[in-house]
């Protein structure tokens, strides 16, 4: 079990890897940023959906399915599993906004490496 300190400290490398640039907008797919909490991209997604009003589309939104085809192609089909869904995008303020929701659950949600 890691100290809240420990688990922040993500290196910039890897963070800086997940970055896309998406309609003009650098972000994070919620699948990078539920392997950066260390939870499921399902977890993730279902705390996000409960807190969708904080989360307007200059901080979140989801890929079209042509959006989502064009980046499978770019990465990799293999490394997308079975998704069921297509994927939420988070900007800068969605990613700290994420961060200020989740904070609060790091029990349930096993953030920051409780």
């Amino acid at each position: 079990m890691g100290t809240h300190a420990e688990a922040s400290m993500v290196p910039s490398e890897r963070i800086e890897m997940a970055i896309l640039l998406i309609r003009g907008e650098k972000v994070l797919l919620d699948r990078d940023l539920a392997r950066l909490y260390a939870v499921s991209t399902r977890d993730l997604n279902k705390a996000v959906s409960r807190n969708l009003d904080r989360f307007p589309p200059d901080f979140m939104f989801q890929l079209t399915s042509e959006e989502f085809t064009n980046l499978m192609f770019q990465i990799g089909t293999s490394s997308w599993g079975g998704r069921r869904k297509l994927p939420r995008a988070f900007t800068e303020q969605g990613v700290a906004m994420l961060s200020s929701r989740t904070a609060g659950a790091a029990d349930t949600y096993r953030l920051h490496g409780s």
